[in-house]
């Protein structure tokens, strides 16, 4: 029967069609989802460049000023950005070095004066390809051509620069005095004939932080 064949041939087709279409469309919504995510105005990376860098500046610091018995750290002259943390690192080393911390500046031996020269970080970035280039667009403005990166180095280095005066609170004469002290710390991203990307740090000791997976709870 040419009406009953008919009639077939639709509902086959509709068990063929219908499938896909809603394949088609949670394949669309899945596209068009997003997350937001609250970004800071500075990232994890770039602080823990800076506290790495003022770390080690303030373990040398302490090694070099050779303070013992009661001691008031005065740091009224710091000024900017993780200045407190360094501060604070300061004093850490200065204890485990052997001084004393005095509540106030009254009851202290020695006061250190500190000065922070600098406490931030540099970037720099090497490329052997054809980097990216601005095209001037009639409509949309400007448009950029892809890079090609055969070998390239993006390197963001954290540096410190803190240095110390200890005097005696009484007389006022110079006990101890560190010069500059300095803190480097990097982090490196590598890519390789345009594909292979990896990254180098010393930032974490290994296996501080680990790696997400996805199936984990």
């Amino acid at each position: 029967m040419p009406g009953l064949s008919l009639d077939r041939a639709w509902r086959r087709l509709y068990r063929t069609i219908v499938p896909i279409l809603f394949a088609a469309v949670g394949f669309g919504l899945a596209g068009c989802s997003t997350a937001h995510v609250t970004t800071p105005a500075r990232s994890a990376t770039e602080q823990l460049l800076i506290s790495t860098a003022a770390d080690q500046a303030a373990e040398r610091l302490a090694g070099r000023l050779a303070v013992k018995g009661s001691v008031y750290v005065d740091a009224s002259g710091v000024e900017g950005y993780d200045t407190k943390y360094a501060v604070f690192a300061v004093r850490d080393a200065l204890l485990r070095h052997g001084a004393a911390m005095a509540q106030t500046r009254d009851t202290a031996a020695t006061v250190v004066e500190l000065r922070v020269g600098a406490l931030s970080v540099d970037s720099e970035s090497s490329l052997l390809g054809i980097p990216s280039i601005d095209i001037p667009m009639p409509v949309s403005g400007t448009s950029s051509t892809p890079e090609i990166s055969l070998f390239k180095k993006e390197l963001t280095q954290g540096v410190a620069k803190i240095a110390a005066t200890a005097y005696d609170k009484n007389t006022g004469s110079l006990v101890s005095s560190s010069g500059p002290q300095y803190g480097f710390s990097n982090r490196a991203e590598w890519v390789l004939l345009l594909m292979l990307s990896w990254d180098t740090n010393d930032l974490l000791p290994p296996d501080t932080r680990p790696d997400p997976k996805p199936w984990d709870d």
